[in-house]
């Protein structure tokens, strides 16, 4: 989507006033180094000018956005170093320290820079396998021992027609082993023609109880201006004719019973849960009339909004599969605890929750394996869920 022009002239004015604070500091601290202070003011132009390049691209119809992506991320990896520069340096006049708050700011920036580069060539490759075990009080003997494996967010349009990723998550799930593969939604970002060169990987994708999915807010080709709504409407469904062809189950507010002998359990798929301005596809009592009627449930919900505000309260699934944050692609760990930036927008956002108001009803958040917005993951390495259930004793 093209940048509103009021956030474009925010950014820019911010970065106009980083250069000229550090110009500024410059001059104060080599004052007869007058070729670095014209080379950094010029180079500050050329950046802003990189800015308005980045706006003025568009951002909409056939065109890809994986060079606007790449381009804005070389913005920000350049500004956000800056930023922890003058916030240091500010410190430093602050506390009448400038010469050594300078340096910090220098190593700082420096550490800043590396991370967020790390994060685009090194973290966004990696494939980090969660395991959860999970005792079921309702969950059938017959199904003591089933493996899920869940993944999400996939975006394949953010590698272009580079399936190397993509396939290496394919083989990653395969080696698990699992009864039973789920995706919660987000296999492209835009339209469905990203998905085109990633069909034969993911069609490798089999387990003996089968692949199932659900669309989540990208699905729906919202992201894009169409010339008309039949032409939308024919996007999405081609989405889904290619998803049925790469042999998964896509349960657009649908249940499946899966069977064991004479045990069965529900699984429910819902579309996606959407929150304003976005419209709101999902509908759990289309997906499941019977409502709460003490059978196992699995649940697959893009949004995990949707448990926090609805699930959690009115309907009995036992265990609730969604992805969507992302951790906002970015997540610091340590000593057992996470943050994101994500926790400031969704209660949610990473891992297992249980109900606070009926226990024993589970949320798992999945953070995805691709990105959208920009081409890095720094800390929130792409994720792949493995469950084991296991009968209650």
């Amino acid at each position: 989507m093209r940048l509103p022009a009021i956030m474009m002239a925010v950014v820019l004015t911010i970065s106009i006033l980083i250069d000229l604070y550090i110009w500024w500091d410059l001059r104060q601290s080599s004052r007869r180094k007058r070729s670095a202070h014209l080379v950094y003011f010029l180079s500050a132009v050329a950046c802003w000018i990189w800015l308005i390049v980045i706006w003025a691209l568009p951002k909409r119809g056939e065109s890809s956005v994986i060079p606007l992506m790449w381009m804005l991320y070389a913005y920000l990896s350049i500004y956000l170093p800056k930023l922890s520069y003058c916030l240091i340096s500010l410190l430093g006049r602050l506390f009448k320290q400038r010469r050594a708050f300078r340096i910090i700011g220098l190593a700082v920036a420096a550490i800043v820079f590396v991370g967020l580069w790390w994060g685009a060539l090194v973290t966004r490759r990696q494939i980090d396998i969660v395991e959860v075990s999970l005792e079921m009080p309702r969950l059938p003997k017959s199904f003591d021992g089933l493996k899920i494996v869940q993944f999400s967010d996939a975006h394949v349009g953010t590698w272009g027609e580079d399936t190397t990723f993509v396939s290496r998550i394919v083989d990653t799930i395969l080696a698990q082993k699992p009864d039973l593969i789920l995706f919660t939604g987000d296999i492209v970002n835009r339209r469905t023609s990203e998905i085109l060169p990633f069909i034969k990987p993911l069609s490798r994708l089999k387990a003996p109880m089968g692949v199932y999915s659900v669309l989540g807010n990208h699905d729906y080709s919202d992201y894009c201006e169409w010339p008309s709504d039949s032409a939308k409407l024919s996007d999405r469904a081609a989405l889904v004719g290619i998803e049925k062809a790469m042999g998964w189950n896509l349960l657009n507010n649908e249940t499946e019973t899966l069977r064991n002998g004479s045990d069965s359990i529900m699984l429910v798929g819902v579309e996606n849960w959407g929150e304003p301005p976005f419209p709101c596809y999902g509908d759990l009592k289309k997906a499941y009339p019977e409502g709460s009627d003490g059978k196992f449930k699995i649940l697959m919900s893009h949004n995990p909004e949707h448990w926090r505000q609805i699930v959690s309260k009115e309907f009995d699934a036992d265990l609730t599969l969604s992805g969507h944050t992302h951790a906002m692609q970015f997540q610091l760990s340590a000593f057992g605890h996470k943050w994101s930036p994500a926790g400031f927008r969704y209660k949610n956002w990473s891992g297992l929750y249980d109900s606070e108001s009926n226990p024993g009803r589970y949320l798992y958040v999945n953070i995805g394996s691709g990105e959208v917005g920009i081409p890095a993951r720094i800390g929130a390495t792409p994720e792949i869920t493995v469950f084991t259930f296991k009968t209650k004793k």
